[in-house]
């Protein structure tokens, strides 16, 4: 397939990259180290196999979503400074070979994750459903777009532990909620410090479409959700799913500087501040999945 611009000449390398840019090659590597966290959380024997099928349908899966928003959003794109050189808003890859690349990756993404059990390929594909037909279009319309955006944006890690066990269940549905509540303040702080790129493409992502105090204590107390709901294993009440005090005593740390970012968002209310949070999520997060399988694998 020539994802490259008609009547241009098929290079590797700028396909690849095409490829990778359109896919969001690092968003999607970063969901596939929440899928693999949540099979070896869920997986009693580690099968390398269905760990490689996780990782190849997880990549496809995401990779689709991507490529459809992508497809949706072209015109608005065009607009911002952050995606105005993408593949296609910069003419690098027309909409019908971006159609066909996101159709493909459907079919091989749900086909894969088929073939690890029917439970987990429904999800991938009530992932790319929901992201696709619902968060997309949502995203020009009204602030609700982050709310219902967290549903598949919560998918990857549960989707591990469904991989795993073949079944839903609370400790799925724990890892499901961490990643929920998690998503608010990350992708809030996105458009906080990213307002004005947003504007010019129409999007809203905000709360309540400002960047003032009431923002910032929405982003504060998603935060203390977050890190209350990470902490919930430890009591012993979600199944299989179980975490030492240790390592709970971790998490709270980590937490702690979680909180600190999204206080000094609260206190100073600037994009500098912003950024610092959203790095602090992303910093929360990928630790808090190392913890919680090292945790598992040394006790």
């Amino acid at each position: 397939m020539n994802l490259s611009v008609p009547h241009s000449s098929y290079n590797v390398p700028s396909s690849l990259r095409n490829f990778k840019e359109i896919t969001k090659f690092r968003l999607s590597i970063s969901v596939l180290f929440s899928s693999v966290a949540g099979y070896l959380l869920g997986a009693d024997n580690i099968d390398f196999f269905v760990l490689f099928l996780l990782c190849v349908g997880g990549y496809a899966m995401v990779g689709a979503s991507n490529v459809f928003n992508q497809i949706v959003e072209r015109d608005l794109d065009a607009l911002m400074d952050r995606t105005k050189n993408r593949p296609l808003p910069a003419g690098r890859i027309c909409v019908r070979s971006a159609f066909v690349l996101g159709v493909f990756l459907t079919i091989v993404g749900i086909g894969v994750l088929y073939a690890i059990n029917p439970i987990t390929a429904m999800f991938g594909a009530i992932s790319i459903f929901m992201y696709v037909s619902l968060y997309t279009p949502l995203k020009t319309k009204t602030p609700l777009s982050v709310f219902v955006g967290a549903f598949p944006g919560a998918i990857p890690f549960m989707l591990g532990w469904v991989a795993a066990t073949g079944s839903f269940g609370i400790e799925p549905g724990t890892l499901f909620m961490i990643q929920f509540f998690w998503q608010f303040p990350h992708f809030w702080a996105i458009g906080w410090f990213l307002f004005d790129d947003y504007k010019k493409g129409g999007f809203f992502m905000l709360p309540n479409g400002k960047r003032d105090k009431g923002t910032a204590m929405q982003v504060f107390l998603y935060c203390i959700w977050t890190v209350l709901v990470s902490l919930i294993p430890v009591l012993g009440i979600t199944g299989k799913l179980y975490l030492t005090p240790y390592s709970g005593v971790l998490v709270g740390i980590l937490g702690i500087g979680l909180l600190y970012y999204a206080g000094r968002l609260y206190r100073e209310k600037t994009s500098k501040a912003a950024k610092q949070l959203m790095l602090a999520s992303v910093s929360y997060i990928t630790l808090l999945q190392i913890i919680y399988v090292v945790d598992k694998f040394i006790r």
